[in-house]
């Protein structure tokens, strides 16, 4: 499957995604996947300056992600598909027939939400959407970074 990983992370486009996630899985093209980032000429361009020559970064919104989502597994390019919520993720691989893993990354402290993991904060309401995509048969668990082992996401509501 060339999804080699989907990820959330509220950073979308930093070092972590670049040097860390792309070069270890030999990505090839990282799918950005946000409504106003598609529809926003100058935040690409910013999150591109973000990106080496040769990786590909593409821009697209959630409803453009849905259609090309066949594409992007059967493709012969490995692809990081990345959201900035949980909220974007979960509607991009609703219905999916072959939904791939969902790895979290960098969530952010703000009001509502407790600590998970030292990157990863969450509200009741967000893990209540996490344990449903993982219900629909999606595999969720936390990494910040490769190599620094898994956390699935029963271990996050303790």
């Amino acid at each position: 499957m060339p999804i080699r990983l989907c990820r959330i992370d509220d950073r979308l486009i930093h070092g972590q995604v670049v040097l860390g996630w792309a070069r270890t899985l030999d990505i090839g093209d990282i799918v950005l996947v946000d409504d106003e980032v598609a529809a926003s000429p100058w935040e690409q361009d910013l999150y591109r300056m973000a990106v080496p020559p040769e990786l590909q970064v593409e821009f697209v919104s959630i409803e453009q992600a849905r259609h090309r989502l066949r594409e992007w597994q059967e493709g012969a390019k490995a692809v990081l598909i990345l959201t900035g919520t949980i909220e974007a993720m979960a509607r991009l691989l609703a219905g999916a027939s072959r939904p791939p893993a969902v790895n979290l990354g960098g969530i952010h402290h703000r009001e509502g939400r407790t600590e998970r993991l030292p990157y990863l904060y969450l509200t009741d309401d967000e893990l209540g959407a996490l344990r449903q995509l993982q219900s629909s048969g999606i595999k969720v668990s936390a990494e910040d970074v490769p190599g620094a082992g898994a956390v699935e996401l029963e271990a996050l509501a303790e």
